[in-house]
């Protein structure tokens, strides 16, 4: 059966809200979605019956210990990791992502190389450029073409070499919206001798996410993108981890994934991670039925989350059709990003754009007037902007629904651009 729209939203409080008398949009999601009430729930009774540190021996601080290993097991179901141990909590993906890039670095040698490209987030390029300044390894470039707003994957057999250890790819763009093919990228970084760093935090919130069939080494991600509270995760292999040397004070445990989780957790920011990943079981299991057989194998959440991911693009690719097919008819708009309807199963539904005579400041505030909420700038997708020669006018508009936005708030957006652009 379809997703459920009235049931999906009515889980979502900030979703009935209105200023003024207009409902709220939000068309920012890539920046932080809202929660539904198993996240506000699991969070409450934490932090009401459970709050005390870990590793105690008493009631309080034994309930806080299971709670953090079912976070560490809900996570591990969303992204069908082989085990709960090799999923690492953090203050956010780049705070996990520099952390780690210490941990690596102490496997590299001056004139070793590392990969990283022009279409990440810059979480996943500024800490590895600071680690090879720091260590004299060398840095190489992956381009994306402008025009097709894809790698160019035969740039990349000359860029890799035996001195590569390490290439940092994004699964999918939060400027353009490009899912990438990180499990072709990943093969020829293997078969050169390199790790392969994924950052799923724009790809995850749209679709099943599976470290397994990847065949990735790290992969990183962050709960609020998945409808769960501000929270990083980090996804490792189990012997990688298990290798590295973790950052950490010294009487710290050397057990994963305590070794690099440093300082005292969030405790309520795990117990909403399990809620978000509760949330998703709970669409698989009423409004994904059609797809529990391709996940007959995996045991009951995690084939009712993959399910629901399933579910979630089949609902979204219709919706990014209408929104770029809305956008594309308006005079002296441009989408940077894959407009072809035959290749949407290549992009999530984030979608950016320019509007001729109009600054993107401009535009997302008028918008925000129509309590339209959408983002502008370069949303720290330094390079990308800098590539599309956009660094000087101010960036792009983007616009990110997901699952719980409607057609008639993609219509909405889309008219009032229109009379932007009139």
């Amino acid at each position: 059966m379809p997703l459920d729209l009235d049931r999906i939203r009515a889980q979502f409080p900030a979703l009935a809200l209105e200023d003024d008398g207009r409902p709220r949009v939000y068309l920012d999601n890539p920046a932080g979605t809202q929660v539904p009430r198993h996240v506000l729930d699991r969070m409450r009774d934490y932090l009401v019956h459970t709050n005390a540190n870990a590793d105690g021996v008493f009631r309080t601080s034994a309930a806080t210990d299971a709670l953090l290993e079912e976070a560490h097991r809900a996570v591990a179901d969303l992204l069908n990791a082989p085990s709960w141990r090799e999923v690492v909590f953090g203050q956010n993906m780049t705070t996990l992502t520099f952390a780690f890039s210490r941990s690596l670095g102490r496997e590299m040698r001056p004139g070793d190389e590392i990969l990283v490209t022009r279409m990440d987030h810059d979480a996943n390029v500024a800490p590895w450029l600071m680690l090879a300044e720091d260590l004299g390894l060398t840095v190489k470039w992956l381009p994306f073409d402008p025009t097709t707003y894809r790698y160019d994957l035969t740039a990349l057999d000359d860029l890799l070499s035996e001195r590569t250890r390490l290439a940092a790819i994004n699964y999918a763009s939060n400027a353009l919206g490009t899912i990438n093919d990180v499990k072709t990228i990943g093969e020829k970084v293997h078969a050169a001798g390199g790790w392969m760093y994924v950052d799923a935090v724009q790809y995850t919130p749209h679709a099943p996410t599976d470290v397994q069939a990847l065949g990735c080494d790290f992969l990183v991600c962050s709960a609020y993108k998945f409808f769960g509270p501000h929270q990083g995760m980090l996804w490792g292999k189990e012997a990688l981890l298990e290798r590295l040397t973790a950052y950490k004070v010294r009487p710290a445990s050397d057990a994963l994934p305590v070794k690099f989780e440093t300082g005292t957790l969030s405790h309520e920011g795990l117990a909403g991670t399990l809620g978000a990943v509760e949330y998703l079981a709970w669409v698989g299991a009423t409004m994904a039925a059609e797809h529990h057989g391709a996940y007959a194998h995996f045991p009951e959440r995690r084939r009712h989350v993959h399910a629901a991911m399933r579910a979630i693009a089949d609902y979204e690719r219709p919706l990014t059709a209408r929104l770029v097919a809305g956008l594309e008819a308006i005079p002296g708009l441009t989408i940077h990003g894959i407009t072809d309807p035959a290749h949407f199963d290549e992009r999530v539904p984030t979608v950016s754009f320019t509007l001729e005579g109009r600054h993107p400041r401009e535009v997302a505030r008028r918008l925000g007037e129509e309590n339209l909420f959408v983002w502008d700038g370069d949303y720290y997708a330094y390079e990308v902007i800098r590539r599309l020669g956009l660094d000087a006018c101010g960036g792009m508009v983007r616009v990110g629904p997901c699952h719980y936005n409607t057609a008639g708030e993609i219509d909405r957006l889309v008219a009032a651009v229109a009379a932007l652009a009139g």
